[in-house]
C-alpha cells in the first residue's frame, strides 16, 4: 500500500468539497471520505504535471479529486510509483521542447517546399478541364464586376492583335509543341490594374487597353507578353496557385484553429511569393521559345520592362511586377540571352 494523501473530494452531485484521503493498493485507487470507494487505476484520468496550479484527478463515476498543494501531490505520486507520460516529460524539458520545435519547423518547411506543390499537382491531374474552366470564368466575371470595364479599343484593332498572335503561335508550333486552348479578352482596367496582362485558370487571357497603348509602336512586344501569359495557361499555373493557396490555408487553419481567419489565410498569401517566381520563370521560358519559333527576337521583351519601369519609377509598382515576379533585371538578362 502506498502512502496516503489528504485532499478535497467532489462527488459530482454536490458543489461542497469533502475532505478525503487517497492511496494506491493492488492496482486500485482507494478513496476514504464519508464512505470508502475504490477505482481501477487504469480508469482514472491523472493530471498532467505543471509547474504551478492545483492538481485535479477525474474519477470514472464523475467525481473529482483536487489538491491545492501541488508539491505534496507530486511527492505522493512519485512515492506511489505514478510516472509522467512521455509527452509530459518532454514538455518539462526545454531541450526536448526545442528539439520538437526544430523538427516541426523542418517538417513544415519540407511540406511548404515539396509537399504542397506535389499535393496540388496530384489534385490538378485528377481535375476535369471543365472545373478549371469554370473557375476561370467565375474569376473573370468577378474582375468584370469590380475592376474591369469593356475595352475602348475598336473591334478592328482587337482583331488585328488577335490574328497577329494567332499567326505567331502557329508559326512557333515546332518550337512550343501543342499549345493550349485560350481565349483572349480586351478590357479597360483604368488605374486599378493599369498596363497589364494576366492569365486565369482554364485559358482566359486578359490584355488591358493601357498595355496595348503603352506598346502600340512595338506590336512584337505585345506578342511576347501574350506568349508569356500563354505559358501560364500551358503549365496551368492559375489552377496550381489556387490549389496551393487552398492547401496552405487549410493546413494553417488546422494549426491555428479558429483563432483568426486572417491569420490562417496569411500563409496562403505569403506562399505565392515563392511559388509564383518559379511559375514566372517557366512562363518566360515558354515565351522565349514561342518568340524564337515565330522569328521574333526575344529581346523585344526588354522594351516592355523598360517602359513599365519608366512609367512607374518612383511610384507604386504594377500588379504585373509584384514581388512574386522575378526582378526585372533578371528577366531582361533572360530575354537578352
Amino acid at each position: 500500500m502506498s502512502a496516503k494523501l489528504r485532499l478535497d473530494y467532489f462527488d459530482g452531485r454536490s458543489a461542497r468539497a469533502q475532505t478525503a484521503e487517497i492511496w494506491l493498493a493492488d492496482g486500485q485507487l482507494h478513496l476514504a471520505a464519508l464512505d470508502h470507494k475504490s477505482y481501477p487505476v487504469a480508469q482514472v484520468r491523472w493530471p498532467e504535471r505543471q509547474r504551478h496550479g492545483q492538481r485535479q484527478v477525474q474519477l470514472p463515476d464523475g467525481g473529482v479529486l483536487s489538491s491545492r498543494d501541488a508539491a505534496a501531490w507530486d511527492d505522493w505520486a512519485h512515492a506511489s510509483g505514478l510516472r509522467d507520460s512521455l509527452t509530459v516529460r518532454w514538455m518539462q524539458s526545454w531541450r526536448h521542447v526545442g528539439s520538437a520545435l526544430l523538427l516541426l519547423i523542418a517538417l513544415l518547411a519540407a511540406g511548404w517546399r515539396w509537399g504542397v506543390p506535389l499535393a496540388a499537382d496530384g489534385a490538378l491531374a485528377l481535375m476535369p478541364a471543365s472545373v478549371e474552366q469554370q473557375v476561370g470564368e467565375q474569376a473573370l466575371s468577378t474582375f468584370d464586376r469590380h475592376l474591369l470595364k469593356p475595352s475602348g479599343l475598336n473591334s478592328a484593332r482587337q482583331q488585328a492583335l488577335r490574328q497577329r498572335f494567332e499567326q505567331a503561335a502557329l508559326a512557333a508550333l515546332p518550337a512550343t509543341g501543342a499549345q493550349p486552348a485560350y481565349r483572349l479578352h480586351f478590357r479597360d482596367a483604368g488605374k486599378a490594374l493599369g498596363a497589364n496582362a494576366f492569365a486565369l485558370p482554364g485559358g482566359d487571357i486578359v490584355l488591358t487597353d493601357a498595355l496595348v497603348e503603352l506598346l502600340a509602336d512595338t506590336p512584337d512586344t505585345i506578342i511576347g507578353v501574350l506568349a508569356h501569359e500563354l505559358g501560364h495557361v500551358q503549365h496551368r499555373h492559375g489552377m496550381r496557385i489556387t490549389l496551393q493557396a487552398g492547401i496552405v490555408g487549410t493546413v494553417a487553419g488546422v494549426i491555428v484553429g479558429d483563432f483568426s481567419a486572417a491569420l490562417a489565410g496569411a500563409p496562403a498569401l505569403l506562399s505565392q511569393a515563392s511559388y509564383s517566381r518559379d511559375f514566372e520563370r517557366q512562363a518566360d521560358e515558354y515565351a522565349r521559345r514561342l518568340l524564337r519559333g515565330a522569328g521574333i527576337p526575344p529581346r523585344v521583351m526588354t522594351t516592355f520592362f523598360e517602359r513599365i519601369e519608366h512609367r512607374h519609377k518612383g511610384g507604386s509598382a504594377l500588379p504585373i511586377a509584384i514581388s512574386s515576379h522575378p526582378a526585372n533585371e533578371e528577366r531582361v538578362r533572360f530575354f537578352k540571352e
